[in-house]
């Protein structure tokens, strides 16, 4: 959903214009800091972990090429600060020294479009070129959907990373990033998806955000009323789910366990489901770690997350159940390159019913994967292999 400048602006809080002092306060340090760090790299996902492209990154340059100084930026408060404080030189997120460093490293590294000392500030200093600093995008996730604020004229980012061929062409064709930015060298985490352990009655359930709901903009009520998120046709559609009397004998039957885990812009959400069932877990964050929870399933219920591509990447059967495809187009994802129907990787089910039944046909079959989509990761995942953050390392290394 294309937002304008006035809803933009609605996401714009106080600590943003705190922000505005600690670059200018910055800004004069890091001129002379760069003299004595001249090849620094700041690398960071999100603010409060490290879970994702960014992290694996750091993790593979700490081991492997000690000599290089990077930087990771995570939250003090973060559960996962102590890791990579054990790995190598941290600084907190959106402290005075992380502007410093933001403005003296040669190379800004992240997983987040927003993944620098305040988005809003930062945002406004790339697009508008008043700073030129060299950014390279990790991603979050396999791109398959048309996202307008990742175009080259709302990043001015110097490397775009993809995964695929279809993806790689996909951007480089739509998004307006000059010739050479957009490299095709596999996300990073996709290294550690090789090797797993399989618990074979674990399903997981993880549906992706809405944006409208999320972070809610006079925009989101043209979707529908966010005032009553028990209101919400994602509420509806997921504790309509969770709460079958159909899953519940599936799940009995079969001995499984399900997982509930949506994604963490839905997790303080959390509190109005209500489920009474023992086969069925609500995974809070951060006691639950998403990677690990797709390499020990042997299910992937989802909707429309990119965290498919990573449990396709496996070879693991999956299923899409869509039952707000018109609103999440609408609101949120314009349809990209990839069509559900024709390219994904499991059954795309609409109706709670059909989405039951393939539920109880995988658990028939013990799920095992279908030849349909075994061969579709075939042809999809061009790069299939443990040298993803070789590969970005060494091309971030070459800018």
């Amino acid at each position: 959903m294309e937002e304008t400048f006035f809803q933009k602006l609605q996401r714009v809080k106080l600590g943003d214009i705190g922000h505005i002092f600690l670059f200018i306060f910055a800004l004069p340090i890091a001129l002379i800091y760069r003299l004595f760090r001249r090849d620094l790299w700041l690398i960071c996902d999100n603010k409060n972990e490290a879970r994702d492209n960014g992290f694996y990154l750091f993790r593979y340059i700490c081991q492997n090429y000690p000599e290089q100084d990077a930087v990771y930026a995570i939250s003090k408060r973060s559960p996962d600060y102590a890791k990579v404080r054990d790995l190598g030189k941290v600084v907190n997120y959106g402290g005075f020294l992380h502007w410093i460093l933001y403005l003296t490293a040669k190379k800004n590294i992240s997983s987040q479009k927003g993944g620098k000392p305040d988005a809003a500030v930062c945002y406004f200093l790339e697009v508008n070129r008043i700073i030129k600093n060299t950014r390279i995008f990790l991603q979050h996730g396999i791109i398959k959907d048309d996202m307008p604020w990742l175009y080259y004229e709302n990043t001015m980012m110097r490397m775009f990373v993809c995964s695929t061929e279809r993806e790689w062409r996909y951007v480089s064709e739509k998004y307006g990033y000059p010739e050479g930015y957009v490299k095709k060298l596999g996300i990073c985490r996709l290294d550690g998806l090789h090797d797993m352990e399989i618990k074979e009655n674990q399903i997981l359930l993880m549906p992706t955000w809405r944006s409208w709901i999320a972070s809610p903009t006079s925009a989101s009520y043209r979707i529908e009323d966010v005032s009553d998120f028990t209101a919400t046709e994602y509420f509806r559609g997921w504790s309509g789910f969770l709460g079958s009397k159909r899953l519940h004998e599936i799940l009995a039957e079969n001995n499984l366990k399900l997982v509930f885990y949506p994604h963490r812009d839905m997790q303080p959400f959390l509190k109005y489901f209500s489920i009474n069932d023992d086969n069925i877990t609500v995974a809070k964050w951060p006691e639950y770690d998403v990677q690990q929870l797709l390499k020990e399933s042997a299910y992937l219920i989802t909707d429309y997350s990119s965290i498919a591509m990573d449990f396709a990447y496996m070879k693991k059967r999956l299923m899409y159940y869509q039952f707000d495809y018109e609103d999440f187009r609408k609101g949120q994802y314009p349809e990209g390159y990839f069509s559900y129907e024709k390219d994904g990787f499991g059954k795309v089910c609409y109706k709670l019913e059909s989405a039951l039944d393939e539920l109880e046909t995988a658990a028939r079959e013990k799920f095992v994967n279908e030849e349909e989509y075994l061969k579709k990761h075939d042809e999809f995942f061009d790069l299939y292999d443990k040298s993803n953050c070789e590969r970005n390392y060494r091309a971030i290394k070459g800018l």
